[in-house]
């Protein structure tokens, strides 16, 4: 859900907590993540006031204006997520498995360009490649990666070796060093 329209409905319903899917291992700033994570009245993050979440014992106590982000899956990996995935037979996206796409290749990553949303910049080219997406957003921002894993089980193999987060594929993590934490701090998540 994008930040507004998070922020919209908090403040319109009055809900103490928002659920989502982070984990501390996708990006430097999740890492400071708590499973329980504070917000202030503006919705703004602050690493320096999170509370201890000591022998899993979570303090919930709000202040007023303040509410929290929980993210259950904190302490869970990119591959922990395939494994289960993959023991539990969930159907997952297609854009997920390797498949011969069209892609172009801009400032280091491959961007998906099967429509007119996207124009061509001078000197670059459509190329049909064999990849896949490790992550999902908002297009054209996410980039896929080279990859022949065409099932969950060859996914998994893939993730063991990965030595790259899944967010590299996110230009909007690119823009600057620690634009993600800035962005929570100013209300962004």
């Amino acid at each position: 859900m994008k930040t507004v329209a998070l922020r919209q409905a908090l403040d319109k319903y009055g809900f103490d907590a928002a659920f989502g899917g982070a984990r501390r291992d996708e990006e430097k700033s999740r890492a400071k993540e708590r499973i329980f994570s504070f917000r202030n009245a503006q919705h703004a993050w602050d690493p320096k006031n999170q509370r201890p979440e000591m022998w899993k014992i979570f303090n919930t106590r709000i202040a007023p204006g303040e509410s929290i982000r929980v993210f259950p899956l904190s302490n869970w990996t990119e591959l922990d997520i395939w494994q289960y995935i993959l023991q539990e037979n969930i159907p997952i996206v297609p854009l997920y498995f390797a498949k011969e796409r069209p892609v172009v290749e801009r400032d280091g990553m491959l961007i998906m360009k099967d429509d007119d949303r996207m124009q061509l910049r001078p000197g670059e080219m459509v190329e049909n490649r064999l990849v896949r997406f490790r992550t999902l957003g908002c297009y054209p921002l996410t980039g896929a990666i080279e990859s022949d894993a065409e099932t969950l089980e060859a996914i998994v193999g893939e993730m063991l070796t990965a030595r790259t987060s899944e967010r590299q594929g996110r230009l909007i993590d690119r823009d600057e060093a620690g634009s993600m934490e800035k962005k929570k701090r100013e209300g962004y998540f």
